[in-house]
């Protein structure tokens, strides 16, 4: 460590260096023309030439970030070989012609990345360009004008490159821009958050897209005054500046992103958002801003996410295939280069030559209610994870009918644990859920629920509140894409469950009540953190009580009210961060009264001494709970109909 990197040890030479070995790695899987980068693995649903336009473009990325911050000097010859890309790719007779967005819809998000480059890129490779690859690259974006875009973070795709056409002398509709804001501002929450779509989708697609394209848009193009009133760009800044003082909660001491939503293998593009933060002064402080960014890199090159030969394939830490959705293919991790946006600015700005200052959960215990996806954030300084307790996000909209999926409608989520992916519970949850099971085993789901509070209570306690009407869900027919949603299929109505999550120093006290009956239900089932390391994990049941520890973490259930049996559930090859998996869970024996409080204490920790030892008083509408040092909470639960 040094004194500029006291958290980290990383400096910007160790940011140039990652990105050449990282643009290096990719050269032997260059086309004989260079529009395709082949990387090796399974190809995505949109096929092979696809996928290599993909590393082309989200490389391209990398090679634009490294070339600006160092005012075009290019020893490596970068712009030489992607121009020759370029060439080959917009050229109709060429072997290696590029799908056009107006034929492919993937084409259209990769052609926002190289529209984006060549804007970042102007002086050093557009404008050197032979007329004829110019003419023929403004054809190829230029199909992009009018086509429609889904409501979500595609729409800054047509903005961003009918934006630079319209720079370049191309052709640009003031329409689709028009559209394309109002889209954007439909997609705004309070707190600065802003969801992907209509449903409530919060995630990393919040920063790396919703984020970064706003303000690079309105910093690399001329557009504001003319397409983007200035008014607009300060709603913008101050949007980012509240989303990053939550975002910055949500890393863990160790560097890792929170492992929840969809296109994790896209990795560290979660610090995209903070870089552009310190490319456009809105952001956090600069040795904030770089120890964030460094942790987050240095994370994953430190669990082997580049392979030996300097490839980053799918997966979260070293490659695990089965993190892909159908529309990734062997160039989709690429949108990592996101979080080298940093690399743009020179050697002299702040954000690389400040000291580096600690995380939030570096400096003392976290405590946050974060309203839009109705998270509460528990991270603590003693271990370093951050933790969030959800009752506002399932990827879904209220009534949804769905199955949960697993990124978005658990429970919780960790910077130190992830659902499992793979295995028989997918399709039933298991870990942070809290399911009916039916005659057969199965588990209920709960997506479509009814979020009904998030606030904080005295004595700095924390208290979320979810209700909704659950179901068993049979989706073995469904076999439309993955983008992140729960599964359809034939239903079988479940009663209303409500759930509470009420959480202090580290210790959930979550509570459920079951407010209508369903002759479907024999037994309910409270399922705790899934912890993963390469190891068989150490398991401990005694009474109502299960310990499942695995990788340095511990997953602890107590049962305080209602429940009557424990048990540790342990899966092989289910999880990204470790060859095992281990679960713990509370049941009961039947269906619990119409009206009664179950509850129990839910820690994920590594190993600390956190105390369970809360009791549970139930008093109609109330629950007071008293905690191990005498303070007493009173709960509200939300009305049963």
């Amino acid at each position: 460590m040094t004194a500029l990197s006291p958290y980290t040890g990383w400096t910007r030479r160790d940011w140039t260096a990652l990105a050449d070995r990282m643009l290096a790695a990719v050269d032997p899987y260059r086309s004989p023309g260079g529009a395709r980068i082949d990387l090796p693995g399974p190809a995505s649903r949109n096929g092979r030439v696809s996928d290599g336009l993909e590393g082309f473009a989200r490389t391209f990325l990398l090679a634009g970030f490294r070339i600006t911050g160092e005012a075009g000097a290019d020893p490596g010859n970068l712009l030489e070989r992607y121009a020759a890309g370029l060439a080959a790719g917009t050229d109709p007779a060429s072997p290696e012609a590029w799908p056009r967005p107006d034929e492919l819809g993937q084409a259209k998000v990769e052609a926002a990345s190289i529209a984006l480059v060549l804007q970042l890129t102007r002086p050093w490779l557009w404008d050197r360009l032979d007329d004829r690859v110019r003419e023929r690259t403004i054809g190829w974006l230029g199909t992009v004008v009018g086509q429609p875009y889904p409501p979500i973070n595609w729409v800054w795709f047509r903005l961003v490159v009918e934006s630079f056409l319209r720079e370049a002398g191309g052709p640009w509709s003031a329409t689709d821009v028009e559209e394309d804001l109002a889209v954007h501002a439909s997609l705004r929450r309070p707190g600065g958050w802003l969801s992907d779509g209509a449903e409530r989708a919060y995630d990393h697609y919040t920063g790396w897209a919703l984020h970064v394209y706003p303000l690079l848009w309105t910093h690399l193009f001329d557009v504001t005054g003319s397409l983007c009133p200035p008014v607009l760009r300060k709603q913008w800044e101050a949007d980012l500046r509240r989303y990053l003082d939550d975002a910055i909660r949500l890393v863990g001491a160790d560097g890792s992103p929170l492992l929840q939503g969809r296109s994790l293998t896209y990795r560290f593009a979660a610090a995209a958002p903070f870089w552009v933060g310190a490319l456009t002064g809105a952001g956090l402080r600069p040795g904030l801003t770089r120890r964030v960014a460094s942790g987050m890199v240095r994370h994953f090159t430190g669990h082997e996410a580049l392979e030996p030969d300097g490839l980053l394939g799918l997966g979260w830490h070293r490659a695990w295939p089965a993190m892909r959705q159908s529309y990734s293919g062997p160039g989709s991790p690429y949108w990592a280069a996101k979080g080298m946006l940093g690399l743009a600015l020179p050697a002299d700005h702040p954000v690389w030559t400040d000291a580096e200052e600690p995380l939030p959960v570096e400096t003392g215990d976290v405590a946050r209610i974060v309203a839009a996806p109705g998270w509460l954030v528990s991270a603590r300084r003693r271990d370093g994870i951050a933790v969030v307790l959800n009752h506002g996000t399932d990827h879904a909209a209220p009534g949804d009918r769905r199955t949960d999926s697993p990124l978005y409608a658990r429970l919780g989520y960790s910077t130190a644990t992830v659902p499992p992916l793979t295995g028989p519970t997918v399709a039933g949850p298991l870990d942070n859920s809290v399911v009916l099971l039916d005659e057969h085993g199965r588990a209920s789901h709960r997506a479509g629920f009814e979020a009904c509070y998030a606030t904080e209570l005295p004595g700095g306690v924390l208290a979320a509140a979810s209700r909704g009407p659950v179901r068993w869900v049979d989706p073995a027919g469904d076999d439309s894409p993955d983008h992140g949603s729960g599964r359809s299929g034939p239903v079988v109505a479940g009663p209303v469950v409500t759930v509470v999550s009420v959480v202090r120093d580290g210790v959930e006290i979550r509570l459920v009540r079951l407010d209508t009956m369903s002759p479907a239900g024999r037994r309910l089932r409270l399922g705790g953190w899934p912890v993963a390391g390469d190891t068989r994990p150490l398991r401990r049941v005694d009474g109502t009580a299960a310990t499942a520890s695995a990788g340095g973490l511990r997953s602890f259930v107590h049962g305080l009210r209602g429940f009557a049996t424990a048990e540790v559930t342990v899966e092989q090859g289910t999880s990204p961060l470790g060859a095992w998996t281990a679960i713990p869970a509370l049941s009961t024996t039947d269906v619990p009264a119409l009206g009664d409080v179950l509850a129990a204490a839910v820690v994920l920790d590594r190993g600390g001494a956190h105390s369970a030892d809360v009791t549970v008083d139930h008093d109609g509408d109330d629950v007071t709970l008293t905690w191990p040092d005498g303070l007493r909470t009173t709960v509200p639960l939300p009305r049963g109909s």
